[in-house]
């Protein structure tokens, strides 16, 4: 009895592949498969949005992010894309947005008028902590936004399909 029913949904099986293989119907899904994989990947983004960490005082990863963020602003340009980036700075990494004591605040400043797709952003828990201990407001380059804290905001970016750089 096994044998029967097995035999009945092997038939069954082979009716719609040998229609498929008959007339071409597997070579036409296929085909439309293959160009809607090419159709995406051949198809970038409208808008790129990429966010960069800085977390050290140390003027290379600084230095680094600077610069990658103003050659991605022009290469998107040059193509007629749309591009926003964002430096988030947290813990040591702040100092970056010191107009007190920032090791790039020139280009900073330079960015800031000539490359408006570039936002800066600082953790608004590590400049309270900084304030506390050195007794006085932290003056910011201007136009940085302090968020509520740094981390959160890198995480929340990534989820919102932000390609994440850590200079």
């Amino acid at each position: 009895m096994r044998s029967a029913s097995r035999m009945n949904w092997k038939r069954w099986l082979a009716i719609p592949a040998l229609l498929i293989v008959l007339f071409g119907i597997g070579g036409l899904v296929a085909s439309n498969v293959q160009t809607a994989v090419l159709e995406v990947s051949d198809n970038p983004p409208l808008h790129h949005r990429i966010v960069f960490q800085v977390n050290a005082d140390d003027q290379v990863p600084m230095k680094h992010a600077v610069s990658n963020s103003i050659n991605l602003v022009r290469h998107y340009r040059e193509l007629g894309e749309a591009a926003r980036v964002e430096i988030v700075a947290y813990g040591d990494g702040i100092s970056m947005f010191r107009a007190d004591a920032s090791p790039v605040r020139d280009i900073l400043e330079y960015m800031r008028v000539n490359f408006p797709e570039i936002a800066f952003s600082v953790c608004g828990n590590t400049k309270t902590i900084i304030e506390q201990r050195e007794g006085h407001i932290m003056p910011l380059i201007e136009g940085t936004r302090v968020v509520p804290f740094g981390i959160v905001r890198l995480v929340e970016l990534q989820e919102a399909g932000w390609s994440y750089i850590r200079p």
